[in-house]
């Protein structure tokens, strides 16, 4: 017969029974901050939505994911006087739920997952639900920035655009792919294989034209490749094969411009709808160079859409093209939206994930790089930065000194920080691009380069003395 075990002296049953009862006390959260908060749980095939604990016998409940579904989940929620809602932003899922949400006059917070994980207990859609009900209710979640309704069918094709641009980018190196199989080396003697002599004589060739002193006819004026080089490039080995998928990739990229061509007509439609306070036209710039629209930009007066945005002319800051603007105006909006968005240029650079993330803990600092956020803009902001390597400005050399200080992308990333702030100040104080303004030494950065000129010297053992101020 087994003897029951006594109880170890280390672990009294007071202690132990003392711990189990505070174990089973739940946490409590303060529900104040949104009385009439709701949490929604968002999935493929069904919504779980939880409501305050005292509004209702039953909480929660499952709706399907079909429109129908949604409907009744609105109704469900303005029934019980919910005036805002949290859910996650899994997927597209939960685009038409906002929607619906948004048009009922219902304040919906779309929060970031990783902001909402750490749920305790069992994982699961009811769990996650009053989670987010909870969180919500206590004020502890972070809405998500979203355009507003005007800009949405904007930023909506301004995306689709680059996906079918990248698309005939692939065309495009199919294209030359083939070529170089055949031995057509068309892309050693012309600049761009989609240019206008790459593009009659790749025509001609899938027409069935095979003399090499024909094709070189077809070549632009402005094309500056000696003739020699030319028809040497255009020897090559016509077999059926690299013909016929040729062709093909040819086609899809014909059809791929047809797309993006009918898609900026769209755009320029969408964009004279967007109500904003300037109407005059964009003052014409120093050179041709400054308003020029790039290969892959919009076809379409996007100097005048961003003059009308904005207010001022972006053109004059460094780096800030065509592409630029387009992604700018489609992902934020006008001035008045901008601004209501962002309180200031620190918001704007911690938006787009360009400004590092201090975590500091006992004083020291933990991690202080940037977060990884799938911006478009933040992109477009880097590629504006990269493109000033050669730049003589104050932009051009902040950039070099970043990257020989940083590293290569790091110096980008730091270079795109300093471009997205001075963009939000243009923006913000109505006022043309001054490099002198941007690129003012403040007092605190003063006194730290005279402290390191004192440290040097007082190492090579010399003292520095000011001169007297001038007169």
């Amino acid at each position: 017969m087994n003897k029951p075990k006594k109880p170890s002296a280390s672990k009294p049953k007071g202690r132990r029974k003392k711990a189990a009862a505070i174990a089973n006390v739940p946490a409590a959260i303060n529900p104040r901050h949104h009385p009439d908060a709701a949490g929604i749980d968002v999935g493929a095939e069904e919504f779980v939505a939880a409501l305050p604990p005292d509004r209702s016998e039953q909480t929660v409940r499952t709706f399907p994911s079909y429109t129908s579904g949604v409907e009744a989940l609105r109704d469900w929620l303005l029934e019980h006087g919910i005036k805002t809602a949290a859910l996650e932003s899994t997927g597209n899922y939960w685009i038409m739920l906002y929607d619906k949400l948004t048009a009922a006059g219902i304040d919906v917070y779309l929060v970031n997952a990783r902001h909402v994980k750490g749920v305790p207990g069992k994982k699961t859609d009811v769990c996650d639900s009053q989670w987010l009900q909870q969180l919500h209710a206590a004020g502890l979640l972070r809405k998500s920035f979203r355009p507003a309704l005007e800009i949405v069918p904007l930023r909506y094709l301004m995306r689709h655009r680059a996906e079918m641009v990248e698309h005939a980018a692939t065309q495009l190196h199919l294209m030359q792919k083939v070529l170089t199989e055949m031995n057509l080396k068309l892309h050693h003697v012309f600049s761009d294989i989609d240019g206008v002599s790459a593009q009659a004589i790749i025509s001609a060739i899938l027409a069935g034209e095979r003399d090499a002193h024909a094709l070189a006819k077809l070549r632009d004026r402005r094309c500056k490749s000696p003739l020699q080089d030319i028809l040497e490039a255009l020897n090559g080995d016509y077999r059926a094969e690299y013909l016929f998928v040729l062709r093909q990739a040819w086609e899809s990229w014909q059809q791929v411009q047809k797309a993006i061509a009918a898609c900026d007509e769209q755009l320029a439609a969408l964009v004279g709808k967007v109500e904003s306070q300037v109407q005059t036209t964009v003052p014409a710039a120093p050179t041709k160079q400054q308003h020029r629209l790039a290969k892959n930009s919009p076809n379409m007066s996007i100097f005048q859409a961003g003059w009308r945005f904005y207010g001022v002319d972006l053109s004059d800051i460094p780096g800030v093209s065509a592409g630029l603007i387009s992604t700018l105006v489609s992902e934020v909006g006008t001035r008045e939206q901008m601004l209501s968005a962002f309180c200031s240029a620190g918001a704007f650079a911690s938006w787009l994930g360009l400004c590092p993330d201090n975590r500091v803990s006992g004083g020291k600092v933990l991690k202080a790089r940037t977060r990884k956020v799938p911006s478009r803009l933040a992109r477009a902001m880097r590629l504006a930065a990269f493109g000033l390597q050669r730049s003589a400005d104050p932009m051009g050399q902040m950039l070099r000194r970043f990257k020989g200080k940083l590293g290569k992308a790091e110096g980008t990333t730091a270079t795109a920080h300093k471009l997205a702030r001075v963009i939000y100040g243009v923006i913000k104080s109505q006022r043309r691009y001054d490099e002198k303004e941007a690129f003012k030494v403040s007092p605190q950065k003063l006194a730290r380069r005279h402290r390191r000129l004192q440290e040097e010297a007082a190492k090579l053992g010399f003292a520095l003395t000011p001169l007297p101020a001038a007169a």
